[in-house]
């Protein structure tokens, strides 16, 4: 059953990365909350089919196919999703690529943390006057548990920080807060999950199983809700409590 956090029906969130994983379920969730959706990714068929169930569960729905580290699509992108669905009061900034990906630091740290701030600049003109919201995806990685992967750790830090930032000197445009997953269930940590060093993690979550990408959806709506209107700066771990473990 979904929680109800007082959105108005009829107000627009826009999510990155909405075609799978944790973006999607944040879509589908926010859809029954009668918010209508800007979802954007940069795989198309699996974008259109998201968009697609959306508009299944009675609300709008607009896709756009948009790389967020290009400027000029990510400015094309909310354009078009202001045109199709009026001023866009929530942003969730989901996508990002996977600790698993080999890319060379100082790109990769440009990229995830650059592509949250070009698409937070973008949005900010579009959104209503007042009541706006902004939630990023970090990680507890980085934040509370290092990774193999130097990039990923650093990146989840910086957005983490990027965040603050945003609360202490933009609170009067938007709140900012950071939703940060523990191992979730979702395609791109399967296999990770059915490894043994994935078991051995998992037998530390006090919780005994790993995150739904809806676990992470709630959390994120309810940070961009009218019920989280004082929550400003926040780093919010959800994670079964597997940090209090390590």
């Amino acid at each position: 059953m979904d929680a109800h956090f007082g959105f108005t029906p009829g107000d627009t969130i826009l999510i990155t990365g909405a075609a799978s994983g944790i973006g999607r379920a944040t879509a589908l969730a926010a859809a029954r909350q009668g918010l209508n959706v800007g979802a954007w990714d940069i795989n198309e068929e699996n974008l259109a089919g998201v968009v697609q169930e959306i508009r299944d569960l009675g609300v709008r729905a607009h896709g756009v196919v948009a790389d967020v580290g290009d400027a000029a699509a990510v400015e094309a992108g909310m354009a078009a999703t202001a045109r199709e669905l009026g001023a866009i009061r929530m942003l969730h900034n989901n996508a990002g690529p996977p600790s698993s990906v080999p890319l060379e630091f100082t790109e990769a740290i440009g990229l995830c943390v650059g592509s949250v701030q070009k698409v937070t600049d973008a949005w900010a003109p579009h959104r209503p006057d007042a009541d706006s919201a902004m939630v990023v995806t970090s990680s507890v990685a980085g934040n509370v548990i290092g990774t193999n992967s130097d990039w990923y750790s650093a990146s989840k830090a910086a957005l983490a920080g990027y965040v603050r930032h945003l609360a202490a000197y933009r609170s009067g445009e938007f709140r900012s807060n950071a939703v940060a997953p523990g191992m979730t269930l979702t395609p791109r940590i399967a296999p990770f999950a059915e490894s043994e060093m994935g078991q051995r993690v998992l037998e530390r979550i006090p919780l005994g199983r790993m995150a739904s990408p809806e676990d992470i959806a709630n959390a994120t709506l309810f940070l961009l809700s009218p019920s989280a209107g004082y929550i400003n700066g926040v780093f919010l771990p959800v994670d079964g409590g597997w940090t209090v473990t390590q």
